[in-house]
């Protein structure tokens, strides 16, 4: 099975057809239902912002359109498009849905039974804690929430990934996962601990991740060969030429994300000031249990 299929003409659609998947993935639908469901559940037994809601649902109103309309037809058959895609996955919609810190809202729709008996057991077991220091690891997070955008736009691995469903969902799946953890990390309110990282370091992070990108969008932009020629051979959706979809693409690579991880560093400073005002408190030992992920 070919991620971009051949043969299919854009035409003139309504937008109920425009909702309808390009490629069909039950998993993703079930996971991104789930979440919305238990969103709507939390909110209404927790009081949440109504400012934090529109966040949340606007973030997961992209994760839709970019992963479960036709609009993956144009990512699969448009450089600019993909860059688009994945600017949306991994950049602004993971950013808009953990900046209104949706993990509280998720766990008030649980009873309280089953956060009693299977939530916290499973968060104070062995096997959990050692793949959330892993998984949650400043560090790590940071390499690799860069490291996913360079290696995807690698032509060869690129190839690969448009011509194989299961690395395209690969692709798609490591993005949006990727973006949810470093932004989570990165947006924390909190101190340091029960946060993961110091609040410095979430204003500095952005700052050394967008480099990177910086570097290969301008690359990306400014050369004269056709780099992802599997476009080509895929069939491009629109008139236009091959350099000048590749240099809108780079400079999507370039541009938006930049300013979306200097939005965040902004983001980050606001609130490291706001704690470097504050007192710490000391934490006592009910507030230091239930602290703990």
């Amino acid at each position: 099975m070919l991620a971009c299929p051949a043969g299919y003409e854009a035409s003139a659609r309504t937008m109920l057809d425009w909702l309808i998947p390009w490629e069909f993935s039950p998993t993703l639908l079930v996971v991104w239902l789930a979440a919305a469901l238990l969103y709507a559940l939390g909110a209404r037994r927790r009081r949440v912002p109504r400012a934090r809601q529109a966040l949340f649902w606007c973030g997961m109103a992209l994760v839709y359109f970019a992963l479960l309309t036709h609009f993956d037809y144009y990512a699969l058959h448009q450089f600019f498009v993909d860059r688009i895609q994945q600017v949306l996955m991994h950049h602004l919609a993971p950013l808009l849905i953990m900046l209104a810190y949706p993990l509280g809202v998720w766990r008030a729709a649980l009873p309280l039974r089953w956060r009693a008996r299977l939530l916290r057991p499973f968060a104070r077991a062995w096997p959990w804690r050692a793949v959330a220091a892993l998984l949650f690891n400043p560090l790590l997070a940071t390499l690799l929430f860069v490291a996913l955008v360079l290696v995807w736009l690698i032509p060869r691995v690129m190839t690969l990934a448009m011509l194989d469903w299961r690395l395209y969902l690969l692709m798609n799946w490591s993005m949006l996962l990727s973006g949810l953890i470093y932004w989570g990390l990165v947006l924390d309110h909190r101190r340091r601990p029960p946060a993961r990282m110091a609040p410095g370091l979430r204003v500095l992070s952005p700052a050394l991740s967008m480099t990177p990108q910086i570097l290969v969008g301008a690359i990306i932009t400014f050369s004269k060969t056709d780099l992802y020629p599997i476009f080509s051979i895929c069939g491009r959706a629109l008139d236009i030429n091959v350099l000048t979809d590749q240099q809108y693409g780079g400079l999507i690579t370039w541009v938006p994300a930049a300013i979306i991880e200097a939005i965040a560093a902004l983001l980050a400073l606001r609130t490291w000031m706001r704690l470097s005002q504050q007192r710490p408190r000391r934490a006592t030992p009910r507030a230091a249990l239930s602290a703990a992920p």
